[in-house]
């Protein structure tokens, strides 16, 4: 699997995602990800199911120094007496000692961005996640986490795809060293089905979902992918062996639209930029 590097994590440039995953889909997909091998697992607490994704890695007899393991604490949990007390239920259900990445969810509008950084950084000192990130943030705020936090913040995981041009945020990040990681590849369903994706796809003898996730690839996302059945996580990682050319990226491109963005709950979500 191939890395990315930002202030000293090392993260594989592929993770596998669980969102909107019940128990019995995470306990029957996980085990086909990592044979088809995938090291990269992303879950979040609000997903509820941390502890499904423990056991099956448990069961599957995963070497935890062999994987990188990333959640995120629910904006209901930003305050000093439920922060730390709620990573480490995480890490309970989880059945690991450490994280290798925590972020904060969304920013929300109820606790600032500067004391959200410094419960970050607490449970960061106390030994529960290697490094951290943030999710969500808009540019204004990515900069300010970066100003107020003890130690580097190493990504930005936000919504990317085809539709929505993130290069505001990317270069933004670019500058601090900071990885933005990439959830929602495949636009709730949009990016299979797409007509010019399928054609750019049949010239590699390779699916639009597949060049979706290429394009993330190249452009240099970190890029999640999901599935709940074990007989399609092997198209999710084989997406390696090819490299869409400068007028395919071109052309993918100017598929981005103003009505691009897909997720955005009010009271949770900044106000984006442009």
């Amino acid at each position: 699997m191939e890395t990315m590097t930002a202030h000293g994590a090392v993260i594989p440039k592929l993770g596998f995602g669980v969102f909107r995953m019940s128990d019995a889909e995470v306990e029957r997909v996980v085990p086909a990800a990592l044979e088809a091998g995938f090291r990269h697992f992303d879950t979040a607490q609000i997903y509820q199911n941390e502890a499904a994704l423990g056991r099956a890695l448990e069961a599957a007899n995963a070497k935890r120094t062999e994987l990188f393991l990333t959640t995120k604490v629910w904006v209901d949990n930003y305050s000093r007496d439920r922060f730390a007390a709620s990573v480490n239920e995480s890490l309970e259900k989880l059945r690991t000692d450490y994280l290798d990445l925590l972020l904060l969810h969304w920013p929300g509008d109820k606790v600032s961005i500067s004391d959200q950084i410094e419960m970050l950084n607490a449970v960061q000192e106390a030994g529960k996640t290697r490094f951290i990130g943030v999710s969500n943030q808009n540019v204004s705020q990515l900069k300010e986490s970066i100003a107020v936090s003890k130690t580097p913040i190493v990504t930005n995981q936000v919504e990317a795809h085809t539709y929505l041009d993130q290069t505001r945020l990317v270069k933004a990040a670019q500058e601090a060293g900071v990885a933005i990681t990439a959830y929602y590849g495949m636009a709730d369903g949009a990016v299979p089905r797409d007509p010019i994706l399928q054609e750019i796809g049949a010239r590699y003898g390779k699916s639009a979902a597949q060049v979706g996730l290429r394009w993330l690839l190249q452009n240099g996302f970190v890029t999640l992918t999901k599935t709940a059945k074990p007989e399609r996580v092997k198209e999710n990682i084989d997406v390696f062996d090819f490299e869409l050319s400068a007028d395919n990226l071109a052309a993918i491109s100017k598929l981005a639209t103003r009505g691009g963005r897909l997720v955005s709950p009010p009271g949770l979500a900044p106000a984006w930029d442009a």
